[in-house]
């Protein structure tokens, strides 16, 4: 205790140092570097400008440096790439603010009128650049991205533009803008300043001159003209400061968002909305895709004829070459999509009276690639469509024309079919006859099921996902799982086989428990209780059950790449770095959400890469609940007999000591070194320095030989260095040492600093001992 209690009086002893050095100026000949003193921070500590981590790399911006988790609320040029750890920040003596790389090369950070003299970050979260007469020639505030301050303003004429994504601070694709005629305004980037583009006003045109949009502390968001006089209150404020931070923010999907956030835990949430519709932002989908509203989420959906491209977008999957041939592999017919609205970007109007007439103008056009009927107007467009948003009123029709590949046999255009329309009216009525014999068949059926009072299964189950688990009859399981013919798993308590409901061909994945003894039906009731309510995408999902009688089976959502363990251990198979890591980072925040933010918290008990699959997305997710823990509400641990797999088990299982939720961290430490170095955690094949995973990747660290727990791999020392010793810190014969999910993604996402982690071989020697004796 003497040993931990040192550790973090060193710890608090480097923060207070760093943060004294926030309470002066930056003089000239001043400097930072990614990997030492790598921040100037305010007076208070809060705010810091300088290095910080985005992916295999560092940006320079400012910060939230006062909480748990780094918010960036600022970034230096944005839309340049991350630097390597080799550059360094500095203020030269010729009052320029430049990156300089290890040969020498400058990059200017800003550009000023004037030499700077001194530089400061402000408690405000301003940062400022003086001339030698104290006179700001350059701040932060003055030169947004895509959030505003307590304080900040966003003054008439600024812009706000959206970030790629949460981690990537590049420029997005909406933007936000305080207008000189005294709107504020959302439009699609790169598109004029005209009420056709906007999807979001205040509606305050002509209200006053150089308005400008403010953000006070208790969250009081407001638009302000040049006399001080409000003319518009956006959210009205009054909330509590304790504590508590209120920043602005426009969003990756074009939505602009107060939010409030305490400076203890950095839990963030929303307290206002420009919009509910997450749809109303225009491009959200891309070319030729629209938004389609789905129970308050939403997806994005390709135009007929069209296939996905890229990450954003969708291509037409035909030419469009000779168009006026008559003779040619192509014809072309018209796919209608109802009730959207699109970008006019029309180059012929025509009046007709029906959208028939409308599809029989733009087929005869070469030039015409889709239309737009409503309102008797038919208006031609070009590809691509841009801004489409499915509506739920009726609406514009979209005409989209569509190519079609001639068949064997089939006529060409402009030929004559064989037989004519006698042919034609033959098969007609053939088609009649059959279709009304069938409807007789089928109503005698039906009425003799209703007679004899048998119950008709459907084979078509109907997946309820949003009322939570849906009850099955045996017979729909068996009905799609085809007598439980297709196993794609096994494991201790049951089998898991592949289904597929037809009316939508979802696959799904049915495990069936094989013994229901009294420790099987444990199994089934806790992964029941255990992961019936919970909903994180890091988690298989379980969608429903059957029980009765003998039989206990549960319903999971299908996971089409396998487990983990099929991946790492299957030589073809392996995936590379940076989706290795990517898995780690996914299996980090399923079980975060485990031990703290689903309702009843859970330990798993089980962690181990056979029960983390994998879905088409490559994304991770935590399977197989049998074994878990559930602790009450005022529950932190709890004693019970050890559970899970030799060689992933905690320490604290053997000494029979109250288990906490670290012990799912230990577990999943050695999946961690095990996902880092393509092997499992024991081997003895291996020669026996090798053979125990965690003591030789320890040997290997301490000796700077890191090349060989990955193979000769060519993958970033730097970050399989954080890696390595995220996995280290944890595995721990003392629960105490062991770090908490939260620290942990933070870690691995390289938002906060790992200190030097401890000699593990020690503490890994008694339950390594009991280990041997039971393989003995």
């Amino acid at each position: 205790m003497a040993a931990i209690l040192f550790f973090f009086l060193m710890l608090s002893a480097n923060f207070l140092a760093t943060t004294q050095q926030g309470h002066f100026n930056k003089s000239l000949g001043s400097s930072l570097t990614p990997t030492r003193n790598s921040s100037w921070l305010s007076p208070s500590g809060f705010y810091g400008f300088g290095f910080y981590q985005q992916g295999n790399g560092f940006c320079v911006g400012i910060f939230i440096a006062g909480i748990p988790q780094k918010t960036v609320v600022w970034k230096v040029n944005r839309d340049s790439p991350p630097v390597p750890t080799n550059v360094t920040l500095l203020l030269t003596g010729g009052g320029r603010l430049i990156l300089q790389s290890a040969e020498g090369e400058e990059t200017s950070i800003v550009n000023t009128p004037k030499p700077v003299a001194k530089a400061s970050m402000l408690d405000s979260g301003n940062f400022i650049l003086y001339n030698s007469d104290e006179e700001i020639i350059w701040q932060s505030f003055r030169n947004p991205t895509n959030i505003v301050l307590p304080g900040q303003g966003l003054l008439a004429g600024e812009e706000l533009y959206s970030s790629v994504s949460e981690t990537d601070q590049s420029t997005g694709i909406f933007r936000l803008k305080m207008q000189h005629d005294g709107n504020l305004v959302q439009y699609p980037k790169d598109t004029p300043d005209s009420s056709a583009y906007a999807y979001y006003s205040s509606f305050t045109y002509g209200r006053g001159d150089n308005v400008s949009l403010n953000l006070d502390y208790d969250g009081h968001l407001y638009l302000l003209n040049s006399t001080g006089f409000t003319i518009k209150n956006l959210v009205p404020g009054g909330y509590s400061t304790e504590e508590t931070i209120y920043l602005m923010k426009v969003d990756a999907d074009g939505i602009f968002r107060l939010y409030s956030f305490t400076t203890n835990q950095s839990n963030m949430s929303v307290v206002w909305a420009s919009s509910d519709d997450k749809c109303s932002p225009k491009g959200r989908c891309g070319l030729n895709r629209y938004c389609v509203k789905n129970d308050g989420d939403i997806y994005c959906q390709c135009l007929p004829g069209f296939a996905v491209s890229g990450e954003r977008g969708c291509q037409q999957n035909f030419s469009t070459e000779n168009c006026e041939s008559k003779n040619g592999n192509i014809k072309y017919t018209i796919e209608r999509v109802a009730n959207t609205t699109w970008e006019d970007t029309s180059y012929s109007i025509l009046s007709l009276p029906t959208n028939e007439e409308c599809e029989k103008a733009c087929l005869e056009d070469c030039i015409c690639e889709a239309a737009m009927f409503g309102d008797g107007k038919c208006r031609k467009q070009k590809l691509p469509l841009r801004f489409g948003i499915k509506l739920e009123s009726e609406s514009n029709l979209a005409l989209i024309k569509v190519g079609v590949s001639n068949f064997a046999g089939a006529p060409r255009e402009g030929d004559e079919p064989k037989g004519g329309k006698k042919e034609s009216h033959i098969v007609n009525v053939s088609l009649l006859v059959v279709a009304f014999i069938i409807l007789i068949i089928s109503g005698v059926l039906v009425y003799r099921n209703r007679v004899h009072g048998c119950k008709r299964i459907s084979n078509k189950i109907r997946l309820d996902e949003d009322f939570g688990l849906k009850s099955f009859t045996y017979l729909e399981l068996l009905n799609v799982t085809n007598n439980f013919t297709e196993e794609i798993g096994r494991g201790a308590f049951g089998t898991v086989f592949r289904g597929e409901i037809s009316h939508n061909q979802k696959v799904i994945a049915v495990k069936r428990l094989d013994r229901v003894s009294t420790e099987g039906e444990k199994e089934f009731q806790t992964e029941m209780t255990a992961i019936g309510k919970t909903h994180h995408r890091n988690l298989v999902r379980l969608l429903g059950y059957y029980h009765e009688g003998p039989n206990r089976l549960l319903v999971y959502e299908y996971m089409s790449n396998g487990s983990l363990a099929d991946l790492l251990f299957t030589l073809e198979k392996q995936p590379c770095w940076d989706q290795r890591m990517d898995i780690a980072c996914n299996i980090a925040k399923g079980l975060l959400y485990l031990h703290e933010d689903c309702e009843t918290r859970i330990i798993h008990c089980d962690i181990k890469p056979q029960n983390i699959l994998i879905d088409e997305h490559n994304c991770a997710k935590i399977s197989d609940f049998g074994l878990a823990k559930l602790l009450k509400p005022d529950q932190t641990r709890s004693l019970t007999r050890i559970k899970g797999t030799r060689g992933y088990v905690a320490p604290e299982w053997h000494r029979k000591l109250p288990v906490i939720v670290k012990a799912d961290v230990y577990s999943f430490e050695i999946v961690l070194l095990e996902i880092i170095c393509y092997r499992r955690c024991v081997d003895w094949t291996l020669p026996e320095e090798e053979a125990i995973l965690e003591e030789w990747v320890y040997n290997c660290f301490q000796a700077g030989e890191l090349g060989k727990v990955v193979g000769g791999e060519e993958v970033d020392k730097l970050q399989l260095e954080r890696m390595v010793k995220v996995g280290l810190w944890c595995i721990q014969y003392e629960p105490s040492l062991c770090a908490s999910m939260k620290t942990i993604v933070l870690m691995l996402e390289g938002i906060i600093d790992i200190p030097f982690p401890p000699n593990p071989t020690f503490f890994f020697l008694v339950p390594f001992v009991m280990f041997l004796f039971a393989v003995l």
